[in-house]
């Protein structure tokens, strides 16, 4: 009876001595994130990424992944699978597992004020990457970094501009239309929505050009498929495939060509994300400007999430550096994208 007394006594003990450390841990936890920081670069990043839909978002996780790792950073990783819900959950859990940085890819611009406000009020920067976000209050958030999609719009807006007003001899003098087809890439999301205004903003003084069709694909080779099949059954006169990305623009190729159309030449084709398959069509003839959506990103955003862990201030927004490919560029130049 008394072994079995003091088993619990220093058992009771043990609870007592957990409690007052873990108090300890709760009252200096910020002192310890920033000395961990200055001392070995130990941060904990929590990263939600949206999904896994393309090869495009596969690199940007790689490169984000890598990054990490380079820097010996610890990367909690999330894949939300295409769902704003799931993608709340993991911030929360980034919250209690007392992340130093939360980094997310935001699927839709609108539904974050809650969730961020929940990281704000527990001492958690939060970078935003690839897609913007609208919210009430944009301390909410340290800062974005990725592509500009309002300039992605517009520079295919200023391809197709120059390929029927400047270089009018593939076409039908006789037209009174240009008609344009766009697929539009999710529906809520930053990236689709300043793709389809840059693009507008180009052609708004050309009434020529006419959208004729537009539609969301939700960036997916198989839906970029399945609108192809609707919009030609729908129109016998499309002279333009604006695609908010090369998933979907693939998608759409594969069904022209099954009804013996020639993307590229009966066709004009201009899309977004610049990854291998794309730059392939574009040397093949298949496709006629490629702009680019730079997904490696991930350098850039380890380098930002560890100046929020030290305190610092970062840029409210950075963008990546793009490039456009065009049919007319020596296309043997291109380097191997890797995605």
């Amino acid at each position: 009876m008394i072994h079995t007394k003091r088993q619990i006594r220093k058992h009771f003990l043990g609870i007592i001595f957990f409690i007052l450390i873990c108090s300890l841990i709760g009252c200096s936890a910020q002192k310890k994130k920033v000395s961990q920081f200055d001392e070995d670069h130990g941060i904990i990043v929590g990263f939600s990424q949206i999904g896994a839909e393309s090869a495009w978002r596969t690199c940007n996780t790689r490169s984000v992944q890598d990054a990490a790792a380079e820097k010996g950073v610890q990367l909690v990783y999330d894949n939300a699978e295409q769902k704003q819900e799931n993608q709340i959950k993991a911030i929360r859990s980034f919250i209690a597992y007392q992340v130093d940085v939360i980094v997310f890819v935001p699927i839709v611009t609108d539904g974050w004020d809650n969730v961020l406000q929940e990281a704000q009020d527990a001492g958690i920067p939060v970078l935003v990457t690839d897609r913007k976000i609208d919210v009430a209050d944009p301390s909410l958030y340290a800062g974005f970094i990725g592509t500009d999609s309002l300039k992605e719009g517009r520079n295919a807006g200023l391809f197709v501009l120059d390929k029927f007003t400047n270089k009018r001899d593939h076409l039908d003098q006789t037209k009174e239309y240009i008609n344009i087809v766009e697929l539009f890439g999710t529906e809520g999301s930053s990236v689709a929505n300043g793709r389809a205004e840059g693009f507008r903003e180009v052609l708004k003084d050309h009434p020529e050009f006419r959208i004729v069709y537009s539609k969301s694909g939700d960036f997916l080779r198989s839906k970029g498929y399945e609108l192809a099949v609707e919009f030609l059954d729908m129109h016998e006169d499309i002279d333009v495939i604006y695609s908010h990305n090369d998933g979907m623009t693939l998608g759409a190729i594969e069904a022209m060509e099954e009804r013996g159309l020639r993307p590229g030449t009966d066709i004009v084709i201009v899309t977004i994300d610049a990854q291998q398959a794309a730059i392939d069509a574009l040397r093949e003839g298949k496709v006629n400007c490629v702009i680019e959506c730079n997904p490696k990103t991930g350098p850039e955003i380890i380098k930002l999430a560890e100046r929020l862990a030290a305190g610092e201030t970062i840029p409210r927004v950075q963008y990546v550096h793009e490039e456009v490919f065009y049919e007319t560029d020596d296309l043997s130049l291109i380097e191997p994208r890797g995605y």
